[in-house]
């Protein structure tokens, strides 16, 4: 029987309140479509420690960079705060920071979604639009106040790795943001765009390391059928990345 793929995934985080203590939890949506996909997920909460961080993640094949309802501290990015911006406890933006910069050192394949594909371009050395809305010219509108399944059409650039998910054209998907990548980082390019030219995913030019960021939410109840193909890739990508170190693995053993 062929072993599964390790998938880790990062846990969402709240602090202590006056009547409640401090808990950490996930969205079902993200183990259901791993192990849907063929992968085991793994949990990671926010640990504080790096070497504890970097052990568990030496035992994951793969990464599910999850995204969060709240958003990246806009002072950290050099913005001043806009009234729609909620900031994410900084315990559980340090932890994905952190995270994500390891998964990039050690090419882990990844997947991003939503605020993770957000987080990931900017420690990678890319750029964010604080609020969507106002500052980008005739923007559609990305998130309902009141309609949780809000939807929208992208654009796929053809030959990228939407184009081998979805196909050419394009299609619908959730939206639920108002915080959105500006400038991809220089290991990424742009695959999908909204019509209001707002990047909607990316993927990494590296050619060893596998790396897909998307803006909406392949994991969520309001997605389609067709979005489980983003996790399916994505384990397929995991597979293929991995076969090299399995064969070297054989081909040593073989010769021990």
């Amino acid at each position: 029987m062929s072993t599964k793929p390790i998938i880790a995934v990062n846990a969402d985080f709240r602090p202590a309140k006056k009547d409640n203590g401090a808990f950490t939890w996930i969205d079902s949506g993200y183990y259901d479509a791993i192990t849907g996909a063929g992968g085991i997920p793994m949990v990671i909460p926010p640990l504080a420690d790096d070497d504890e961080l970097q052990q568990l993640l030496s035992h994951a094949d793969g990464l599910v960079l999850t995204g969060c309802k709240l958003d990246l501290e806009p002072v950290r990015l050099g913005f001043e705060k806009h009234p729609a911006t909620r900031p994410m406890p900084s315990r559980r933006e340090d932890f994905d920071r952190r995270l994500a910069r390891m998964a990039y050192e050690s090419k882990v394949p990844t997947l991003a979604v939503g605020s993770g594909m957000q987080t990931l371009n900017v420690v990678c050395g890319g750029t964010l639009f604080q609020h969507v809305t106002e500052d980008v010219l005739k923007a559609l509108q990305h998130r309902d106040a009141v309609e949780e399944c809000l939807r929208h059409v992208i654009e796929i650039v053809p030959g990228t790795k939407m184009d081998a998910i979805y196909g050419p054209g394009e299609i619908r998907v959730n939206s639920d943001h108002h915080m959105a990548v500006d400038n991809v980082a220089s290991c990424f390019r742009v695959c999908a765009t909204a019509m209001d030219g707002v990047i909607e995913a990316y993927e990494s030019v590296l050619e060893n390391w596998w790396c897909l960021g998307v803006q909406f939410h392949p994991e969520s109840r309001t997605a389609s059928a067709l979005d489980m193909q983003v996790f399916e890739t994505f384990l397929d990508g995991v597979r293929e990345q991995l076969a090299p170190q399995i064969l070297s693995f054989e081909q040593q053993r073989r010769a021990a």
